[in-house]
C-alpha cells in the first residue's frame, strides 16, 4: 500500500503544481462561466413564456435539472473528452521519454501498484475539476430550489465516465513514449466508446439488443443523469475501468521483462 500512496502523492502534486493543469482549470472555468449563464437565461425565458401563456411547456423544460444542469453536464463531458487525455498523456509517455521509466521498473514495486498509484492521481485531478464544475449549480441554490439527490447522482455519472476516460488514456500513455501520440489515441478511444452502443438501434434480435444496451455508455449515463443508480451501471463502469487498468498493467509488466 505504501508504494501506491507514494506514487499517488508524487503524481498528484505533479498535477496540482503543473502550470498546464492550472491553465486547463482556468480555461474550463472561463468556458463554463460563459455557457452556464446562457443556459440560465434560456431557462428563465422558457419559464416566463410558460407563465405568460398559462400552460405547461412540457415539464422537463421547466425543470431546472433538465433545463440547466444537464446542459451544464453535457458541456462538461465534452470538455473532459479532451481534458482527461491532456492530463494523463504524460503519466507513462513522459517517463519513457525522460528515461525515468526504467528506474521505476527496477524499483521494488509491482506493475499493478504503479498503475493504481498513477490512476488514483489522475482520478484526484479529475475530482478537482468536477468540484470546480459543481460550483455553478451550487451558486444557483441562492435563488432556486434544487433537488440535490438527482444532481449529485448526475455528477457521479459524469465522474464515472471521466474515470473510464482516465483508464483508457492511461492505457494509451503506456503504449508510447510520445505524449502527443498518447493524447491522440486517448481522444479517439474516448470518442469511440460513445458509438459502441449504436447496435441497439440497428439490431432486431432481443438478445443482441440486451447485449448492446449493457455495453452502451449512453444508456448507463442517461439513467444516472436522471438520478437513478443501477447495479448494472456500476458493474459496467467498474468493468471498463478494470479492463483498461489490467491492459495497462500488462503493458508495464511486459516492459519490465523486456
Amino acid at each position: 500500500m505504501r508504494p501506491i500512496i507514494a506514487i499517488f502523492r508524487k503524481e498528484f502534486k505533479g498535477f496540482l503544481f503543473n502550470p498546464n493543469f492550472l491553465l486547463v482549470c482556468a480555461l474550463m472555468a472561463t468556458l463554463l462561466s460563459f455557457l452556464y449563464p446562457i443556459s440560465l437565461r434560456s431557462f428563465q425565458d422558457q419559464a416566463r413564456n410558460a407563465m405568460m401563456f398559462a400552460h405547461n411547456s412540457g415539464g422537463q423544460q421547466l425543470n431546472i435539472h433538465y433545463g440547466v444542469f444537464l446542459k451544464h453536464l453535457s458541456y462538461l463531458n465534452l470538455m473532459l473528452i479532451l481534458v482527461v487525455p491532456a492530463l494523463t498523456m504524460r503519466l507513462f509517455a513522459e517517463e519513457k521519454k525522460m528515461k525515468t521509466f526504467d528506474l521505476l521498473l527496477t524499483s521494488p514495486i509491482t506493475s499493478a501498484q504503479i498503475v493504481i498509484g498513477k490512476y488514483l492521481a489522475a482520478l484526484a485531478a479529475i475530482f478537482v475539476i468536477m468540484l470546480l464544475a459543481f460550483l455553478y449549480p451550487l451558486s444557483t441554490a441562492y435563488f432556486a430550489k434544487i433537488n440535490w439527490g438527482p444532481l449529485v447522482v448526475a455528477f457521479l455519472g459524469i465522474f464515472l465516465v471521466a474515470a473510464v476516460y482516465a483508464a483508457m488514456s492511461l492505457f494509451c500513455s503506456s503504449l508510447t513514449e510520445s505524449a502527443i501520440v498518447a493524447f491522440a489515441m486517448a481522444v479517439l478511444f474516448n470518442i469511440s466508446i460513445w458509438f459502441v452502443g449504436v447496435g441497439v438501434e440497428v439490431v432486431d434480435s432481443s438478445t443482441a439488443r440486451s447485449v448492446f444496451e449493457h455495453i452502451s455508455l449512453n444508456q448507463h449515463l442517461t439513467a444516472m443523469v436522471e438520478g437513478t443508480v443501477r447495479s448494472s451501471t456500476l458493474i459496467f463502469f467498474g468493468s471498463a475501468i478494470f479492463l483498461f487498468g489490467f491492459l495497462s498493467e500488462r503493458v508495464i509488466e511486459s516492459s519490465r521483462w523486456r
